[in-house]
């Protein structure tokens, strides 16, 4: 390979369940309306497995089409690095399923869970391989049944989630779309305002954490809302200026689709025009680690994205965690 070549995009895929789950469905379940909820997140629908589909399955679909796109079959494939906060088990990993759905009996496979930021925390640790020359192709995943984990009685919650998958192949390339950089952070002290309680060690699955509620995700809404906008907003300043760019260099956000007004709200503060940002978390709702996946996808299929664009990653989620990936397309 060229001595300039580094760790790029070569492949992209994404898959989402075919079941419509509208806001019109949820005024049936919840006392909530159409409009409350446009208003208050700029969800308009969002998708949801059905039929006994699980992570993997999605996990897989989106796999394959990346690998396609890529040129790339199972057996060229080092390493399936997926992001879940869904998987189909606790242990073993959703990578090792998707590994035997898809067939790449060479690639080393585990997950990491670092919540709605964890697409990009996943893509770093494959780029990170692929730079140093350890691994030469790698499949990155982000995938989630976020229905399996929602409470439907909960009107604060059950409006903001759906299912889907994305994956990207992550090769050198001096051809392709470079990974600039990626930056990652976290604040364990905010752990607790985004969480799903039950079902680890502190609170295993027991009948008083069922009936509890334990097992569907719960968190602080106001918290979350007002950390999101200000640690995403820092992080796109510095992570352009380490890259010697300014603001007015970036040709599109690509950010985690968790909340249309949080997204309003950082390109306001960035001074940005919203038609910087991509958004199809009307169609999709907040689907967590496979959101930033899919909607680069999306952006490549409707002609967002041209050759030598600079493309900005960023994302937010539990933990607390939040990440960001610089892209020349």
């Amino acid at each position: 390979m060229q001595q300039n070549q580094r760790a790029s995009i070569t492949g992209i895929g994404s898959y989402v369940p075919g079941k419509v789950l509208t806001n019109y469905d949820l005024e049936k379940m919840v006392d909530t309306s159409d409009d409350w909820i446009i208003q208050r997140t700029g969800i308009r629908e969002r998708r949801i497995v059905e039929n006994g589909q699980i992570t993997s399955d999605l996990a897989t679909q989106a796999s394959l089409r990346a690998m396609e796109d890529a040129g790339v079959s199972p057996k060229d494939l080092d390493m399936i690095i997926t992001s879940t906060i869904t998987p189909d088990h606790i242990f073993p990993s959703t990578s090792c399923y998707i590994q035997q759905k898809i067939g790449a009996s060479r690639a080393s496979a585990f997950d990491i869970l670092a919540a709605c930021a964890g697409f990009i925390y996943a893509m770093s640790i494959g780029q990170s391989f692929v730079n140093s020359g350890a691994m030469e192709t790698v499949l990155v995943v982000g995938a989630e049944c976020l229905s399996k984990i929602t409470d439907y009685t909960d009107r604060s919650t059950c409006v903001l989630f759906g299912d889907g998958a994305g994956a990207v192949i992550i090769q050198k390339s001096s051809t392709k779309h470079e990974i600039l950089s990626t930056s990652l952070a976290a604040d364990g002290s905010q752990a607790d305002i985004l969480i799903m309680p039950g079902g680890g060690a502190k609170n295993p699955a027991s009948l008083a954490s069922v009936q509890q509620r334990n097992h569907y995700i719960q968190f602080k809404g106001k918290e979350v809302f007002k950390l999101a906008i200000n640690n995403i907003t820092n992080l796109i300043i510095e992570t352009v200026t380490k890259n010697g760019l300014g603001l007015e260099d970036i040709d599109l956000i690509i950010p985690h689709q968790s909340n249309l007004r949080i997204i309003e709200a950082t390109m306001e503060k960035l001074g940005l025009p919203m038609e910087k940002a991509f958004v199809n978390i009307d169609k999709y709702g907040n689907t967590s680690s496979a959101s930033i996946p899919i909607a680069i996808d999306e952006a490549r299929k409707e002609g967002r994205l041209s050759k030598g664009d600079i493309v900005m990653l960023v994302a937010f989620g539990g933990g607390l965690t939040w990440g960001s990936s610089v892209i020349r397309w």
